[in-house]
């Protein structure tokens, strides 16, 4: 049976080996990061692929630092509880390189929430600003324009609304380019605006400026309400990383209850290990369902 003070040994050695190949042979080091990324690029899905360039675009992608901080603590972190849940060193990488595994995922649920909540933005400014251009103008398609050209709005609406404006003029209609942006960005703010915007068109513009406001008023509502879920996201986050440690931790203060003689003997029924996994499994479970809850339908009204 290992004992801690190898283990911790052992991954020193580890640590030193990788630092040791770092600074002898940086091309290596690069070789290796660009395989990798070539990897990825070939068979990430299209979506993630533009999710992640705009997050990178907006200054958000982690590091490699950051990457490396992750693998460091996760993988650290799971190989503590690996080791002391079993005494196995072996199951203390088995649980370490699984948990490091799941690190691309939790990129993907983190650029999936930069880009959500990026989106969200673009479209309150959207329906904000067409509002705006509507008052001067009074056509819903040179509002478009007004936007279109007023340089705030930025890829990927920036191109959908380009593509609103050639539908509207190549059907004489505002109906499919509507029916167009509402599919692609399925919000209320946007859904509400644009059918008033459809009622103006054929019904005429009779108390188009008090609707409008009304209108911009309920934008500003539904906006604050996002806002507001998100900041509470985040503070349920902290507390949710907080209690999902705390139940990791928690069959480890059973063990020094116990004392480790005992536990160690218990250890050797093939039940208490069987038992051991699935209380592992049941909170990793719970931990993935948080971090999904977090980052996903961020900007959802």
């Amino acid at each position: 049976m290992r004992t801690l003070p190898e283990l911790i040994i052992l991954l020193g050695l580890a640590i030193f080996v990788i630092i040791y190949r770092n600074n002898k042979n940086g091309k290596s080091y690069k070789e290796v990061l660009s395989k990798v990324e070539g990897i990825y690029d070939k068979y990430a899905p299209y979506s993630f692929k533009v999710v992640r360039e705009k997050t990178k675009e907006l200054g958000q992608e982690y590091t490699i630092k950051q990457y490396v901080a992750q693998i460091v603590l996760l993988g650290g972190f799971a190989a503590l509880i690996g080791y002391f849940y079993f005494y196995s060193i072996i199951w203390a990488v088995v649980y370490a390189v699984a948990t490091i595994a799941f690190i691309p995922y939790l990129a993907y649920l983190r650029c999936q929430r930069v880009y959500s909540e990026f989106i969200f933005e673009q479209i309150q400014t959207y329906t904000t600003n067409v509002i705006m251009e509507f008052n001067t103008t009074q056509s819903f398609v040179k509002s478009l324009e007004g936007v279109r050209d007023s340089g705030i709005i930025e890829e990927p609406v920036l191109s959908d609304i380009k593509k609103m404006i050639e539908l509207s003029y190549q059907n004489g209609t505002i109906d499919e380019s509507i029916e167009y942006f509402n599919a692609k960005y399925p919000f209320y703010m946007v859904k509400n605006m644009h059918q008033l915007f459809l009622q103006i068109t054929k019904e005429g513009a009779r108390d188009a400026g008090e609707s409008l406001e009304n209108m911009s008023m309920d934008i500003d509502a539904l906006v604050e309400g996002v806002y507001r879920d998100q900041m509470d996201r985040k503070n349920f986050h902290k507390r949710f990383l907080t209690f999902a440690a705390v139940l990791f931790t928690l069959v480890i203060v059973v063990e020094f209850m116990l004392g480790k003689e005992n536990y160690i003997e218990l250890l050797n029924i093939w039940y208490v290990q069987l038992m051991l996994h699935i209380i592992i499994l049941i909170n990793v479970y719970f931990l993935i369902t948080g971090e999904k809850y977090y980052n996903e339908d961020v900007g959802a009204e």
